[in-house]
């Protein structure tokens, strides 16, 4: 049934009940962070203990993205129209429940469910968080909740990896994923005692389910297909198609739909539509470099999943440090050359990741290649998203921002999916400190030709938004594997903002 629209509550910052909401957003887009960032440095321990092939691994990553990327922007339909809090304390609960699936797992197989099961949680939970600030406070105090939900957050995804690496190093890589338990615990009452509820209202409409799971299935087809290319099986091919098919029956139902998930009239901003493909080139490279380089530091360079995790922190800080200063100098000089020179740099730090290999020393081979990498990533990620939320109409702002984070999420799977394939990785190759560093050496010159092209499409096609086109509210971003999601700016927020 359907929650009637309704003012919510005019609260203020620093209020009781406006620290609990703070309180309860933070836990729950938490949850889903973090998962996101550690899960990376589990990955060999997780291999080890279930002699699993590299294949499992990818899956391992693969599955929580499929459901991530395909569902998310249906979750924010879902918050909109039934009650923001219940569909984000429904996602919350979800969440944890497949976090303990997954922490129990016995097998590959029944992890890999489970992950599959935590995106439908994360796409329900994840646009919830900043809906409900959007929703909850007033107007004048909005700007700054949203600035302290953002700050708490871009900490919390300096602190996952070395949290990650802490828990894989000590109790044991299953409590990467119980880790969500305990904090589900918290975050699901308070919402219940201390959240208003709100929804968009606007009468019954319906929902794309179909459409969600066309986009669902061509995401997991197409990348089963590349994950599996490599065992010879003649349903590899078959899958494939059918998931080239269902993407293109996505197309079809998106277009003749009356109220579509990705309505194809959206696309029709050549500014919106390039700085997706841009989106697309940058989140490709970021998803096989962050997969492959937390293995290539334990599997080659010896580091332990602790100093992996700790390792990897620079590019967080940097973004959680100086993004907001890059959002407002893009804004004077227009986003063309951010959009240029980031991937640029990134890709020369993916270059110099060349460096590391066995033994490599962290602040003369590690470091110098995070550093340049971090200043990439904060060079680009905030103009990036300001320059989507300018390409649409106010009133698609929301759309634009879940449509261009489902883009980024959909371009990491597919790059942790084909990476491995393009260089050749066989099943065990991250057993063998030789087999891995060859094709690690590989798979870096690759991602940092798709940023070059991502820099060149960028230079060709971005342009200066129109005066009094709308910016960002999420200023602070901390997420280093997708773009921070954005509501639109109107009394009621749309469920399709937040960060995970």
């Amino acid at each position: 049934m359907a929650v009637t629209a309704r003012q919510a509550p005019a609260t203020r910052v620093g209020t009781p009940q406006g620290t609990w909401i703070l309180v309860t957003t933070v836990l729950g887009s938490s949850m889903a962070l973090l998962d996101s960032t550690v899960v990376n440095v589990a990955l060999p321990r997780i291999g080890r203990d279930f002699g699993a092939s590299l294949a499992a691994l990818q899956w391992t990553v693969n599955a929580y993205m499929v459901t991530l990327a395909g569902l998310i922007l249906l979750g924010g339909a879902l918050g909109d129209h039934f009650g923001r809090r219940r569909i984000f304390v429904l996602g919350v609960v979800w969440f944890a429940t497949a976090s303990l699936l997954c922490g129990l797992a016995p097998n590959p197989g029944v992890l890999i469910a489970a992950r599959a099961l935590q995106g439908i949680g994360g796409a329900l939970l994840t646009p919830g968080s900043l809906a409900l600030i959007q929703a909850s406070f007033h107007p004048d105090d909005r700007a700054r909740a949203v600035g302290l939900w953002s700050g708490c957050g871009g900490i919390g995804a300096a602190i996952g990896p070395f949290v990650g690496g802490w828990l894989v190093d000590g109790p044991g890589w299953r409590w990467v994923f119980l880790l969500n338990v305990p904090l589900a615990l918290l975050c699901a009452p308070i919402a219940l005692r201390h959240v208003p509820e709100s929804a968009a209202g606007g009468g019954h409409r319906r929902f794309d389910a179909l459409g969600a799971a066309l986009g669902a299935l061509a995401l997991a087809l197409t990348t089963y297909a590349l994950i599996e290319a490599r065992s010879g099986s003649p349903a590899v091919p078959v899958l494939g198609g059918l998931g080239v098919a269902a993407g293109i029956a996505f197309v079809y139902v998106e277009k003749h739909r009356t109220d579509p998930m990705m309505p194809p009239g959206i696309f029709a901003s050549r500014q919106f539509t390039a700085v997706n493909l841009v989106t697309l080139c940058v989140y490709a490279a970021f998803g096989g470099f962050f997969f492959l380089t937390a293995l290539q530091l334990q599997v080659v360079a010896g580091y332990s999943p602790l100093r992996a995790g700790t390792a990897l922190l620079p590019t967080t800080v940097l973004m959680l440090l100086f993004s907001a200063r890059s959002g407002a100098l893009a804004e004077r000089i227009g986003p063309r050359i951010p959009l240029t020179v980031g991937p640029l740099l990134c890709a020369a730090g993916m270059l110099l990741m060349l460096r590391v290999g066995k033994n490599a020393s962290y602040a003369a081979d590690v470091l110098p290649a995070l550093l340049v990498m971090g200043a990439g990533m904060v060079t680009l990620v905030a103009p990036l998203t300001a320059t989507v939320l300018a390409s649409v109409d106010t009133a698609r702002a929301g759309l634009a921002s879940g449509i261009n984070n489902a883009a980024a999420r959909a371009a990491g799977l597919f790059a942790v999916a084909a990476l491995p394939l393009l260089t050749g990785m066989g099943p065990d190759a991250y057993r063998s400190a030789d087999a891995f560093d060859a094709a690690f050496r590989r798979a870096m010159p690759l991602c940092a030709a798709v940023l070059v092209a991502g820099a060149v499409l960028a230079f060709a096609t971005v342009r200066r938004p129109r005066p009094g086109c709308r910016h960002p509210e999420c200023r602070t971003h901390g997420n280093v594997t997708s773009p921070p999601l954005e509501p639109p700016r109107e009394t009621g927020a749309s469920g399709t903002g937040g960060t995970a």
